[in-house]
């Protein structure tokens, strides 16, 4: 990949991350806990991140694959087998085609959905010092917050956190999945594809109000000292192939996503088990999603299952 498309794919491949990257924003331990144990009593699945998908008349199965999207290079890691079913699938779908966010001439036409409508900036969704206070973070982290000041709030989230350094996907530190999984694609010629648009993912937080946004984005900065632990916490959780927690992560009370979970999360999970459906009946097809999309109510294993597949955890031995 050349350097300047590089850096384009690296900035859209972040927003397109948000949506699960959005759920390692969670608050306390103890509320990591209760929300644990209600998704076991209600909806408990095995700890797997790979599923092989079979039934309701499929003449071959397909997998879906829980992804996490940015992690250090020496915490990544394919479970037993993963390899394997990327193999014998004819295509790779992830949440969004890959191949968009290498396109130059779309990059820049959705670069207007990045920002606010209405000529809104940030300084006029919050008080003077709140403003001042995500003013001073980004310029802790060498973002003078002029260059984002129109940006909808919610994507600096993935700009204002300092777990990780967005240069080490280019300099090798850190290793995203989903890039990973594009590259096998190419070099073994297979097609790829996607669920959603990133025309959509970018306009889905047209739903939130931004002031709503704003105020996320305030407490996200106000706890973020003790990001680093948070990360690692999220990464053992990944690297434990616990997906159930995994969900506990969106549901947060104290992290302000409660109320938008089924716009950000349920909601676009339904959208996708139809056009999963089509592909399936066709071939046999490797699905790569945010991990905190497999389980719960709403995940798309119980929605899989709900329309009458079978879904078999396969082997969580590391590769």
């Amino acid at each position: 990949m050349q350097n300047s498309n590089s850096r384009f794919f690296l900035f859209f491949f972040l927003i397109a991350s948000f949506f699960t990257g959005l759920s390692s924003c969670k608050s306390t331990k103890d509320s990591l806990a209760d929300n644990q144990t209600k998704a076991k009593q209600d909806y408990s699945l095995e700890n797997a991140l790979l599923w092989e998908v079979t039934g309701k008349g499929l003449k071959q199965p397909s997998y879906v694959f829980g992804t996490i999207h940015i992690i250090n290079d020496e915490d990544y890691f394919l479970p037993k087998g993963a390899l394997a079913a990327i193999d014998a699938s004819e295509e790779i779908i992830f949440e969004i085609d890959m191949n968009d966010m290498n396109d130059m001439t779309k990059q820049m036409g959705m670069l207007k959905d990045v920002f606010m409508n209405d000529d809104l900036t940030l300084k006029d969704l919050m008080e003077e010092a709140d403003y001042k206070l995500v003013s001073d973070h980004f310029s802790k982290l060498g973002l003078p917050i002029f260059f984002f000041e129109r940006m909808k709030p919610m994507f600096l989230t993935v700009f204002a956190s300092s777990d990780f350094d967005p240069s080490g996907i280019q300099n090798g530190s850190m290793k995203s999945y989903e890039m990973e999984f594009f590259e096998i694609a190419n070099k073994s010629g297979k097609k790829v594809g996607g669920l959603e648009s990133i025309e959509y993912q970018l306009n889905v937080f047209d739903n939130i109000p931004y002031k709503d946004q704003a105020q996320m984005l305030l407490e996200s900065i106000k706890t973020s000292g003790g990001g680093g632990d948070q990360f690692k916490e999220m990464v053992d959780i990944y690297k434990a192939q616990n997906i159930d927690a995994m969900i506990t992560m969106i549901g947060s009370e104290e992290a302000g996503m409660s109320e938008y979970e089924d716009i950000l999360v349920g909601d676009r999970n339904k959208n996708w088990i139809p056009i999963m459906e089509e592909k399936m009946k066709v071939q046999t097809t490797f699905f790569a999603v945010g991990a905190g999309h497999l389980a719960g109510k709403d995940g798309v294993i119980h929605l899989l299952k709900n329309q009458g597949y079978k879904l078999k955890p396969l082997s969580q031995v590391k590769s």
